[in-house]
């Protein structure tokens, strides 16, 4: 405490994410596709929602890999002013230099699928990357990056799935795509984060009407976008009369 000080300093806290997209084996693989490429690359992945790992499992694995893959190779990397443009450059040069640091690191960690490049001779821009066979435990799954780089995982069942999801120091958002009503419930029960998504992509929630924050390190799960946010900048003051 210094002088003159009586009152406590409150906290709000947005910070980080490292976000999981799950997929059981009897998803639907084309619309987990197409969610999984819209969330790890809008925006270049510049987004603390950005889905930056899929977690696949046993069989539902290397077609999903090869489907994002397919999707991913066929985005248009160019300026943001051009309307044909899907992935715009990055917010700065030092940004570049430190997604392409982990674009390194993950040649080591896993297996390159697509990109890994700088996406043009100026500006910057990075291809939308996405690594297979990453451990759990590596840096590109532990790490956030905030850049356009998707790591895949495969787990052998789907509780094995979940466990991978949870084993960050992150908990902001997860999607998970399945059909079976038992997984789903136990996903609403494991998952931990502060934002869970169903057969849908894990970014988007809309302000106003989609309270958003997360766990761990991703914040004070203080739910930015919903009324209830006006009260943690408040003191409650409570006052009883008996006459």
């Amino acid at each position: 405490m210094v002088p003159a000080q009586r009152w406590l300093k409150r906290v709000i806290a947005e910070m980080g994410g490292k976000d999981a997209i799950v997929v059981d084996e009897d998803a639907d693989l084309d619309a987990a596709a197409g969610a999984i490429v819209a969330s790890a690359f809008g925006f270049q992945g510049q987004k603390c929602s950005a889905c930056s790992r899929l977690i696949a499992v046993g069989r539902a694995y290397a077609p999903l890999v090869d489907q994002v893959a397919q999707r991913t190779t066929a985005l248009c990397v160019g300026p943001a002013r051009d309307p044909r443009t899907e992935v715009a450059a990055l917010v700065s040069p030092e940004q570049q230099r430190k997604v392409l640091g982990y674009v390194e690191v993950g040649r080591r960690e896993g297996r390159l699928v697509c990109g890994g490049a700088a996406g043009g001779p100026s500006g910057c821009y990075i291809e939308p990357t996405v690594f297979a066979d990453v451990p759990v435990g590596a840096r590109i799954s532990q790490e956030e990056i905030f850049g356009p780089v998707l790591a895949c995982s495969r787990a052998a069942t789907f509780a094995e799935a979940l466990e991978a999801a949870n084993a960050t120091d992150y908990g902001l958002t997860a999607s998970v795509f399945a059909t079976d009503r038992a997984h789903l419930e136990m996903a609403r029960q494991r998952l931990h984060v502060g934002n869970l998504y169903f057969n849908r992509k894990c970014t988007g929630a809309l302000v106003g009407g989609h309270p958003f924050g997360g766990f761990n390190m991703s914040g004070t799960d203080s739910k930015a976008g919903g009324p209830d946010y006006l009260l943690l900048f408040t003191q409650a003051k409570v006052i009883v009369e008996r006459f």
